[in-house]
C-alpha cells in the first residue's frame, strides 16, 4: 500500500511537470489573470499590491505541496487534488469576505454622508469643497473613497471623471445615484441639497428594509450552513470512531471517489442555492 502510494505521487509529480512545460504559455496567462484579479481586489481594499505576483506563485506553490502530501497519506490521487483546490480557494474566500464586509460599512456610512453633504452645499459651499468636508469628516471606510475623489480632483481629473471611476470602483447603486445627482446638478442645475437629502432618506429606508430580511432570514442561513458542514462532519468522526478502513475506501475506490464527487456536488449546490434564496437584496 506504500509503495502504490509513493508511485502515484510520482506519477502526480510527473504529470505536473508535464502538464507545467506543455502549458506553460497558458499557465502564464492563468497565473496572470489571477494577479491582476488579487491585486485589484487589494487596491479596492486599500491594501499594498507590489507583492501580489510573490503570493500568487508563492501560494500555488503551497497548493501543490499540499496535494503531494495528502496524496501520500491518503493514498488517492482524487483526495489530493480535493484538498490541494481547497487549499487555493482560501485566500479567495478571505479576500471575498473582507471586501464584502467593507461594502456593507460603506452602504451603511453613505446615507450619514450624503446628510453632511447637504448640509455643506446648503451652507454656500461648492462641490468641491462640500466633498473636501467629507474627506476630512467621515468615518473610514468611506473617508478612504471620498479623499481620492477629492485627491484626483485636485491634480487635474473632471469631477465627472472622478465620480464615474469611483461609482466602477464601488459598483453601489446607492453611490451611483449620488453620483447621477452631482453630474445632474453641474449640468442643468437645480436644489442639489433637496436632491442628495431625498436620496439620503430613501438610502435609509432600504437599508432598514434589508435589516429586517436579515434578522427575518438569519436562522435559515444558519440552518443552510449547518447542513452544508454536516456531511464532512459526519464523514470524519465515522472514520475516526467507527470504520476508518471502509471510509478510506471511498477515496480510494473509483466507485467510492465517484459517490463523494457526487455527493459534493449537491450539497455545494444546494447550499448555494439556499443562499442565493435567501439573500436579502432589494
Amino acid at each position: 500500500m506504500p509503495e502504490l502510494a509513493v508511485i502515484a505521487t510520482l506519477l502526480w509529480g510527473a504529470a505536473i511537470a508535464f502538464s507545467v512545460i506543455a502549458g506553460e504559455d497558458f499557465l502564464r496567462r492563468g497565473v496572470g489573470a489571477i494577479e491582476t484579479d488579487l491585486k485589484t481586489q487589494l487596491r479596492n481594499l486599500r491594501l499594498p499590491t507590489r507583492s501580489a505576483g510573490t503570493w500568487v506563485r508563492g501560494w500555488i506553490i503551497v497548493c501543490v505541496l499540499t496535494g503531494l502530501a495528502v496524496t501520500v497519506v491518503m493514498a488517492s490521487i482524487w483526495a489530493g487534488v480535493i484538498a490541494a483546490l481547497a487549499v487555493a480557494a482560501i485566500p479567495w474566500l478571505v479576500i471575498r469576505r473582507i471586501a464584502e464586509k467593507r461594502r456593507v460599512q460603506i452602504e451603511d456610512q453613505l446615507a450619514d454622508a450624503m446628510v453632511s453633504f447637504s448640509s455643506a452645499v446648503r451652507s454656500g459651499l461648492s462641490l468641491p469643497q462640500a466633498l473636501e468636508i467629507l474627506s476630512q469628516q467621515c468615518p473610514r471606510p468611506i473617508q478612504q473613497e471620498f479623499r481620492q475623489i477629492f485627491g484626483e480632483y485636485r491634480m487635474g481629473k473632471t469631477l465627472e471623471v472622478c465620480l464615474r471611476e469611483a461609482r466602477e470602483r464601488l459598483r453601489s447603486q446607492n453611490f451611483a445615484l449620488f453620483a447621477a445627482a452631482l453630474e445632474a446638478s453641474r449640468t442643468s442645475g437645480g436644489r442639489l441639497n433637496e436632491t442628495v437629502e431625498r436620496i439620503a432618506v430613501s438610502v435609509r429606508e432600504l437599508q432598514r428594509l434589508e435589516r429586517k430580511l436579515q434578522a427575518e432570514t438569519a436562522q435559515a442561513r444558519k440552518s443552510a450552513l449547518y447542513m452544508a458542514c454536516a456531511p464532512p462532519i459526519i464523514l470524519a468522526v465515522y472514520y475516526v470512531f467507527f470504520d476508518p478502513l471502509q471510509t478510506t475506501r471511498l477515496f480510494t475506490e473509483p466507485v467510492g471517489i465517484m459517490m463523494l464527487g457526487l455527493a459534493a456536488f449537491l450539497n455545494l449546490s444546494a447550499y448555494l442555492m439556499a443562499r442565493r434564496i435567501l439573500a436579502a437584496r432589494l
